[in-house]
């Protein structure tokens, strides 16, 4: 059986707009040896194109289907819960593009699903809407609950932060499809055909990559050019299978692919 893997993006081959050293050569060799791998990301806001096109500016070339996000997996799994059901969406491209090829159809009024993704266009006003929906009934799905950075001048509230607000508001807590989720987890390996003890997973943070890879029992690979520390790692109750300093540093085969 192929063994594969399932990568983060932002911490393990860019941080921003600048790309970490030797990750493009990791991806190349991976390329060329037709190790079969998927970016997976919980950035519901990108279509997998414009994935695409930000790894090309960076000297990466890879296609779609190297491409698995979080609102392509909460498109997959509302398809699966309510098959051509509806929703009321606060979020962006990327995850409105995934809705609809995916059969669910956008609403405003009497929706199965309220959907919450990352985005700087929907209004107090819409938030309110939705909140009246769920309390009508309506499902409260998240793509994912990546908190804010907390940094000055941050461009984006977060995503945790504007689940919290509907979760008090409403008094119901959402059903969070990304990362560490078993739900994405599950269908980040289903979408490039791996079986779980030939999936490993790499990523650059404890609180998602790593725990829910752990979780699903696969393989883990840890790289600290994002936000994890190797002197944070005694604080956590699991560890990774490889903890190296980025992506340039991993050897292939994998010790456990042997």
């Amino acid at each position: 059986m192929a063994k594969g893997l399932l990568i983060d993006m932002d911490g393990v081959i860019y941080g921003g707009d600048i790309l970490i050293p030797g990750a493009d050569t990791f991806i190349t060799r991976l390329l060329n040896e037709n190790i079969p791998f998927t970016f997976m990301t919980n950035n519901s806001q990108r279509t997998p194109l414009e994935a695409v096109r930000k790894l090309r500016k960076l000297g990466i070339e890879v296609t779609e289907n190297h491409i698995y996000t979080s609102a392509m997996a909460t498109a997959k799994f509302l398809a699966s819960q309510v098959p051509k059901g509806t929703a009321y969406v606060l979020g962006e491209g990327g995850l409105i593009s995934s809705l609809h090829d995916h059969g669910i159809t956008l609403v405003d009024t009497e929706p199965d699903f309220v959907v919450l993704g990352e985005g700087r266009n929907f209004t107090l006003e819409m938030v309110q809407r939705a909140v009246d929906m769920i309390l009508a009934g309506a499902k409260f799905i998240t793509t994912n609950r990546d908190p804010s950075p907390k940094k000055k001048g941050w461009n984006n509230l977060g995503i945790a932060a504007t689940t919290a607000m509907i979760e008090e508001a409403t008094g119901i807590k959402a059903f969070v499809v990304g990362k560490p989720g078993p739900v994405m987890m599950r269908s980040s390996r289903k979408h490039i055909g791996l079986e779980t003890a030939d999936t490993t997973v790499i990523g650059d943070t404890m609180d998602t990559d790593i725990q829910g890879g752990v979780q699903m029992g696969y393989r883990t690979i840890l790289v600290l050019s994002g936000i994890s520390k190797n002197e944070e790692l005694k604080k956590y109750a699991f560890k990774p299978d490889l903890v190296v300093n980025s992506v340039n540093d991993i050897e292939l085969p994998l010790e456990w692919w042997t």
